[in-house]
């Protein structure tokens, strides 16, 4: 059986992706702020001991982690808005800790077969997608996000050729992270549904693709 590694257990959408992983053929190590050992994006310690306990040639690591609102903050609607505490946040979870988790992770994925990194980004993070503006620590965090990615797949291909590192945007869905800007008329699935979407997603992705910004229907989205 191949071994999977979810990190963001705790979130809708990553206890519904933890939740299909075995019927894909994957035994499942599920991690998160509560789970034993407990992972936090702005601990590194705590993601390196993760990644040590996990363990070698893995092939499949799918981080479900990241940050809209809370803690006090709202996407910003004006530049008036931005407050730096929010941005730093914003940061720290939606870029510089999955470019931790990179960091530990990808040195275990499976070499001299097809093994797979996979972070969880948004099409609001595509600079040339953007025509609304708003949302500037969000989008800034997931635009670095992409970025990271897209140089990690470049390092990563010269030492493990077979190897897949992405970003992925699931779509809007109904989780708490969404709820708030679920808007009439947009179309929201369920976190089992996009599960399923994006587990089809990723067994169809080939090492062209990787260091792209995928979205749910397999599309690869500009940067």
């Amino acid at each position: 059986m191949r071994r999977a590694v979810l990190l963001g257990a705790g979130g809708g959408l990553g206890a519904a992706l933890a939740a299909a992983l075995p019927a894909h053929g994957f035994a499942v190590t599920a991690l998160g702020r509560a789970t034993t050992p407990a992972i936090d994006l702005t601990d590194e310690p705590s993601l390196e001991r993760a990644a040590a306990l996990c363990g070698e040639g893995l092939d499949l690591v799918l981080d479900a982690t990241g940050f809209l609102h809370g803690a006090g903050f709202m996407p910003e609607k004006s530049f008036r808005q931005i407050d730096p505490a929010h941005m730093a946040l914003s940061f720290a979870v939606n870029a510089t800790g999955p470019a931790l988790l990179m960091k530990h992770f990808l040195p275990r994925l499976a070499r001299g077969r097809r093994a797979v990194f996979a972070t969880l980004s948004a099409r609001v993070g595509s600079i040339s997608d953007n025509s609304l503006g708003g949302w500037m620590s969000y989008r800034a965090a997931k635009a670095a996000l992409n970025m990271l990615v897209r140089c990690a797949a470049i390092e990563l291909a010269r030492a493990n050729p077979a190897a897949i590192c992405v970003a992925l945007h699931p779509g809007t869905v109904a989780t708490p992270l969404s709820a708030p800007f679920a808007k009439t008329g947009l179309a929201v699935t369920t976190p089992e549904s996009a599960a399923a979407r994006l587990l089809t997603v990723l067994a169809g992705l080939t090492p062209a693709q990787s260091g792209c910004l995928v979205d749910q229907n397999g599309l690869v989205l500009g940067f």
